[in-house]
């Protein structure tokens, strides 16, 4: 089990690393992270920092592959933890206040919204008909760019026009000017153009990477040849920035191909006592029903005997997965009991999940391929 080396050597620790770089000091500690588990993450100073942010680029995969990427793997860099779960929703919010998820909140794909009987769609940001979610509620914290705009800093969000105004966008990245850009050229030249008026940092998204290693796996030949579009990006982003910037490649977290899936749906022992099915299939959420938690937690341990690491809530957060705390009010989103494969097993729910129960490669575990993300960095 690779529990997330919160700070120092996570996602959650690069944020306040990017703004100490820029001049801005970290805020009060009652507001900031906080672990012992390491030595913060400090990097060099620079005028301006672009972060090029690649979904699903794992650290071991991107090894793995490295005459795909010459550029990339050229680079200078270390390695992070992404944070528990590893999965897009957790990491960005993690990058987006320099919080670990335990005081963020976003602490998977699919919560349950306490209270409710029904479950959170944090990427999409939906709920069953009729019902809403205020971002500024679901995740109060403030984020790094409305402390860099304090700062006196611009800071600029480059992505695709389709992400511009969502509730996720809002949740965990106020404050920032979003830039829309849908192609490569277009984010590579939004990029330079932003920096070259000022802009002094500057996060760009590329996510199709992740897209090709759900539908086809990491390491197929169309995963391949969106590695080697990023590794092109990368460098055409180098190539036009001002003197005086350093470029950091990141992910938000790897990846594994499912060799083996179980349909919690269909099986007895799965769905007994269970009232909510959450997070995702390499980091479930089970909400039992009233009085059902040890019941529904026996049964998920001896099904996934040998496959999963299967805990309860209390020694979940006991054992610092989500970080060295968990805030109160974050504590009923979390599952009754917390399913997370450590074999290539994908726990699939195809009724409630049907496009996911088709994939191929996953994310959200404490292995390596999917805990492990490179911090890459090149400084003109």
């Amino acid at each position: 089990m690779l529990v997330p080396g919160y700070g120092g050597g996570s996602l959650a620790d690069l944020p306040d690393a990017l703004l100490a770089a820029l001049g801005v000091r970290a805020p009060d500690p009652d507001t900031a992270t906080s672990s012992g588990a390491g030595p913060p993450l400090v990097l060099e100073p620079a005028d301006r920092v672009c972060l090029f942010l690649v979904d699903g680029l794992g650290a071991e995969s991107l090894k793995a592959h490295a005459e795909t990427a010459p550029f990339l793997s050229g680079l200078a860099g270390r390695t992070l933890t992404a944070g528990f779960p590893a999965t897009t929703v957790t990491s960005l919010c993690s990058l987006g206040t320099g919080l670990t998820p335990g005081e963020h909140g976003m602490l998977g794909l699919t919560l349950a919204v306490p209270g409710t009987g029904h479950l959170f769609n944090c990427l999409r940001w939906t709920l069953p008909d009729g019902l809403t979610m205020d971002p500024e509620l679901w995740q109060p914290a403030p984020t790094v760019y409305q402390r860099a705009t304090r700062a006196g800093l611009d800071a600029v969000y480059v992505g695709p026009a389709e992400f511009e105004g969502t509730g996720l966008t809002k949740a965990v990245y106020r404050g920032v000017r979003y830039v829309a850009a849908d192609t490569v050229d277009d984010r590579v030249a939004r990029v330079h153009e932003s920096m070259r008026q000022g802009a002094a940092h500057v996060t760009v998204y590329y996510g199709d990477l992740d897209a090709a290693g759900h539908m086809t796996g990491w390491g197929s030949q169309e995963w391949l040849r969106q590695l080697a579009i990023v590794d092109d990006m990368a460098q055409r982003l180098v190539a036009g920035l001002p003197p005086g910037s350093a470029l950091y490649v990141t992910a938000d977290h790897g990846m594994v191909n499912a060799t083996e899936k179980i349909d919690a749906e269909s099986v007895p022992e799965l769905t007994q006592g269970v009232a909510l099915l959450g997070g995702e299939a390499r980091a479930r959420h089970v909400y039992a029903e009233p009085g059902a938690g040890q019941d529904v937690l026996e049964a998920w341990r001896e099904t996934l005997r040998g496959k999963a690491w299967v805990v309860s809530r209390r020694e979940a957060v006991e054992s610092g997965w989500f970080g060295p705390r968990v805030r109160e009010a974050w504590l009923g989103r979390i599952g009754d009991v917390v399913a997370v494969p450590y074999t290539d097993l994908a726990i699939i729910a195809p009724s409630r999940h049907r496009v996911e129960a088709m994939f191929t490669g996953y994310h959200g575990s404490m292995t390596a391929a999917e805990q492990h993300v490179p911090l890459l960095q090149a400084r003109t």
